[in-house]
């Protein structure tokens, strides 16, 4: 049975060296989005622990830490 991958690998070995790059550009864009939207979901999980923490009680009690 061929993998995603496999087929993919294989069309890469068969596509001309010149066309090659245009897989590889389209890779890059695919993986920096991916990474995009995990910045995104670490920022609001980040916001959220951010607003469990700010509050007067905490403030008070931490100031003089």
């Amino acid at each position: 049975m061929n993998t995603t991958k496999d087929r993919l690998l294989k069309i890469i070995d068969e596509i001309p060296e010149r066309e090659v790059d245009k897989i590889l550009d389209f890779a890059e864009y695919l993986k920096a989005k991916r990474d995009e939207n995990v910045s995104e979901e670490l920022t609001k999980a980040s916001e959220s622990s951010l607003e469990f923490w700010d509050n007067d009680i905490d403030d008070k009690i931490w100031s003089n830490v």
